[in-house]
């Protein structure tokens, strides 16, 4: 029966041919695309909404919600206590333009990390219109027929219609740990959801088999839907470099407040104006307070991950940014990371001998008669069977093709010997699939033929010649002896050592189609397949050399072809130690310090990638791990910084992994680890610099009020350059791009806090040079050119709001240029300059805001001394840097941005 809403009931209930028949599908053809769009239109799209778009209300709502609003408002309040009714409406205008700003950069924030989110879509591989296809999981409908593989993720609730030897991962439904094994066979209608073993359900995932489906439910139609209707998504996730910034934040609040506290009491004591006193206190307190740290990291975050992402590095964990920096080690897979992955057969070793293949076709036998005819025989059996033994589709052109690229390797074989898949399925039907598997390191299709089912196997060719009993012969099969096999073995290291992978052909006839696929197998030959270095991979080995990071590949592939690819791409020394997976458990404890000094790893099974993924983090290591395969999750989620591949990686492992490369390239690890180190050392900058200039408005503020001198800044004035000075300069810097050398310095530790030592010397010795010019400029405006207080506050102002502005420049790294750095060539700095003089330039010289801050137009010989008064702490700086340096005695010096 059709429920209500146009879905099955009770699916796994029926037989399959019972719920194809109510969904009016064919599992041979699927549905039509015209079909398709109307049931899209009809039941939506596949989507479960759980995690709620942050509204702009809210993030509005979030400015108000902040100690410096409070601040603010109590500051608006007193003033319009006190009678000040101009000062009271400059108070709000500006906690109206420091709220605005605040939304505007978060809005922004949040809605780019939004979209990021979005990049990481699934797609689920169909058969629509009688063709195999990726479409977005999102466009999914019921009735579609989806093809299963080991490490899909399940997009929809599927009924299984072919099945074999499948085994799912339903923890995230039911929390059973261990795998459930999947049949078509219908269950009881009253079944439990966890035994229903004829379905597949939303969000779990496949560990082993593979299986056709069709699609019975959608979205929230599906039961991960229905759970999802009883559970709020919790709080975002907030990274661990918000987490820091707002716990910096909170812990200087309360030195803040005791400070202002002191300055406002101290004033009062020496009968300064109370109204005048209280409000200085708070303004004082609300420019001391980095509360724009969290905002502005947010905007880094942001900004550096866009720009991962456009770089084909695609973060799915917002706390992998603060680890890439650190990282110490990449442990990186062969095949389309260090290489294209477009491979092509190039080398077929029959029993008769070899055959080159090349783009116009195979070699030319030069055998005549029974001679030609027994190799072109020989040929013509080893492609069939790589034929078979096949789950990819070749489409028209290149663009549409689907599955696993060796296997489209091997149909693009058997097209230049005129063997197309289609046309061997006709004659010899598909019946049963053994999905390749890790342990036997072999896959199998059985097919009825003649009366009889045929086996067509690959695999590894260890793993195929150690369950072969006979061999092609010339005159019929004839027995494979030890002397055989170790023969063809080292034919499989003369492959392999020209850079090849191999793959091992066999095949077997049995009368039924249940029997052991793997025995007694006949063995057919060997076909070498080339899959070229990346041209890019050796220069980007070499900027991780530089950076201090070790490189080191982990391969399933022969130690031989494992060298090959690692002399071509610069990896490891001219004779690379190469440890294979069976020599690990060998090893004694005291031998682990050694075995991790190897440059490669072959033959390695998942288990072992994972014992070594925590054997170098228990020697200390920061560790990335490359990975596609559903057997890679656990050492993906075990490493430091899981890296996934976008175009040939299964779902699991994409879950697991921390960052995805869309692109499938090892540069991409690289940059991803460069705008890592970017981000870090951006937060640091903008860090260093908000609170050396709050450091500098305390000092200024409080020195004069502990000394009895007139107040050299007044509230509004601390407040307009609490908005000026801070919050463009810090914007900019976060937008900068890092500077140019920043891969040839060493990780930094990954327990160093985002403000260190270094940092905080810096921050006071700036701080310090900010308030000596600042006082200086008092000094020279009130003694020499003896101007009235006013005129003073003004030259005051105006000289520590330009210093704060010059000093942006001091944000560049003690080893970058002193003209040409990361900062002069940040065209945001420039921007954010252009803006803030322009605004002070306003301040100084427009009736309005002058009358309003309590300022006077400057002439020319106040100009000469803001000009040169605030040009000190920018011409000091370097001083200041190689002196926190100095003190800190780092090899590598990072006092701002390192």
């Amino acid at each position: 029966m059709i429920g209500a809403k146009g879905l099955v009931d009770s699916p796994h209930g029926r037989t399959a041919g019972d719920v194809l028949t109510a969904l009016d599908v064919s599992v041979v053809t699927g549905l039509s695309e015209e079909e398709a769009g109307r049931r899209l239109r009809r039941y939506g799209p596949n989507t479960i909404g759980v995690r709620q778009r942050a509204g702009a209300f809210a993030i509005l709502v979030h400015q108000f919600q902040s100690l410096v609003v409070a601040l603010l408002a109590m500051a608006a309040g007193l003033a319009f206590f006190f009678g000040e009714w101009e000062e009271g409406a400059a108070i709000v205008g500006v906690l109206a333009l420091n709220s605005l700003v605040g939304f505007v950069t978060e809005f922004k924030a949040v809605r780019s990390l939004e979209a990021l989110r979005m990049l990481g879509t699934r797609s689920a591989r169909i058969c629509r219109d009688g063709r195999t296809r990726l479409v977005p999981a999102e466009r999914l409908v019921p009735g579609d027929i989806v093809l299963l593989d080991a490490g899909d993720v399940i997009t929809a609730d599927l009924r299984l219609v072919e099945a074999s030897h499948l085994q799912i991962d339903e923890s995230t439904l039911t929390g059973e740990s261990t795998g459930v094994a999947k049949a078509i066979a219908p269950v009881d209608v009253e079944a439990r959801v966890s035994d229903r073993a004829s379905m597949l359900f939303k969000g779990t995932n496949i560990t082993r088999g593979s299986g056709i489906g069709v699609v019975v439910g959608t979205g929230m139609d599906t039961e991960l839907g229905r759970i999802s209707r009883l559970v709020e998504e919790a709080v975002p996730e907030s990274t661990p470099l918000e987490k820091k910034l707002v716990r910096l934040s909170a812990q200087l609040v309360w030195v803040t407040l005791i400070l202002t506290a002191l300055v406002g009491g101290v004033g009062l004591a020496q009968g300064k104006d109370t109204f005048l006193m209280i409000e200085a206190a708070i303004a004082l307190a609300i420019a001391a307070i980095p509360e724009g740290l969290p905002i502005v990291s947010t905007l880094a975050l942001a900004r550096g991950m866009w720009r991962m992402a456009r770089k084909n590095a695609l973060v799915e964990r917002l706390s992998a940014v603060e680890t890439l920096g650190a990282t110490t080690v990449i442990l990186t897979d062969k095949t389309g990371t260090l290489t294209e992955n477009r491979m092509t057969v190039r080398k077929l070793w029959l029993p008769s001998g070899k055959i080159m293949v090349g783009t116009g076709g195979f070699e030319e036998l030069h055998e005549a008669g029974a001679e030609h005819r027994r190799r072109s025989r020989q040929l013509e059996q080893l492609l069939e069977v790589a034929v078979l033994c096949n789950n990819a589709t070749l489409g028209r052109v290149s663009d549409e093709d689907t599955g696993d690229p060796m296997e489209l390797a091997l149909l693009r074989a058997g097209s230049l010997a005129g063997l197309e898949r289609t046309d061997l399925l006709e004659k010899s039907p598909e019946v049963i699939e053994h999905a390749f598997d890790t342990a036997t390191k072999m896959m199998a299709t059985v097919h009825r033929r003649d009366g009889a089912y045929f086996f067509a196997v690959k695999g590894a060719p260890e793993a195929v010649l150690r369950n072969a009993e006979r061999i092609a012969g010339k005159d019929g099969d004839a027995i494979l002896d030890e002397a055989a096999r170790a023969e063809w073995l080292a034919r499989v290291g003369k492959l392999g050592a020209d850079g090849l992978r191999v793959l091992a052909i066999a095949t077997h006839t049995e009368p039924t189609s249940d029997g052991q696929p793997y025995e007694p197998l006949t063995f057919l030959g060997l076909i070498g397949l080339d899959d070229p270095p990346r041209a890019d991979v050796p220069a980007a080995i070499r900027a991780c050399h530089e950076s201090g990071i070790r490189v080191v590949m982990i391969t399933g592939d022969h130690a031989v072809t494992a060298r090959s690819i690692a002399r071509a791409v610069g990896l490891g020394s001219a004779a690379p130690r190469i440890v294979e997976g069976r020599e690990l458990s060998d090893l004694a404890g005291q031998d682990r310090a050694d075995l991790l000094k190897t440059e490669i790893f072959a033959r390695v099974s998942p288990a072992e990638k994972l014992e070594l993924v925590r054997a170098y983090q228990g020697a200390g290591d920061i560790v990335a791990v490359t990975g596609d395969g559903v057997n890679d999750a656990p050492a993906l989620r075990q490493a430091d910084i899981g890296v996934a591949m976008g175009r040939r990686g299964t779902d699991v492992a994409r879950e697991a992994a921390a960052m995805i490369l869309l692109d499938d390239a090892f540069p991409s690890i690289v940059v991803a680890i460069r705008e890592g180190r970017v981000i870090f050392g951006n937060i640091r900058r903008f860090g260093t610099y908000l609170l050396s200039c709050n450091l500098s408005e305390v000092s200024v503020v409080g020195l004069a009020v502990l000394f009895g001198l007139p107040l050299p800044l007044l509230p509004l004035q601390i407040l307009f350059l609490n908005l000026v000075t801070d919050v463009f300069p810090a914007f900019a810097l976060a937008m900068g791009e890092g500077e140019r050398g920043i891969l040839k310095r060493p990780p930094r530790n990954p327990e160093e806090p985002i403000l260190g030592r270094e940092q905080w010397l810096a921050i006071v010795f700036h701080g310090i040079a900010l308030t000596v010019s600042t006082f200086g400029a008092l000094a020279l405006a009130y003694l020499w050119l003896e101007l009235d207080e006013r005129s003073t506050v003004t030259v005051t102002f105006l000289t520590l709001a330009l210093a704060q502005l010059w000093h942006v420049f001091n944000m560049r790294h003690p080893t970058s240029g002193l003209l040409r750095n990361e900062i002069t060539r940040n065209r945001w700095i420039w921007m954010a300059l252009a803006a803030c003089v322009g605004l002070l330039l306003t301040a100084a010289h427009v009736p309005g805001p002058a009358h309003m801050l309590h300022l006077v137009a400057p002439d020319l010989g106040m100009w000469g001394i803001i000009l040169a008064m605030s040009l000190v702490p920018m011409l000091v700086g370097p001083v200041v840097q190689s002196f926190a340096s100095g003190l800190e005695g780092t090899k590598y010096p990072r006092a701002i941005g390192g």
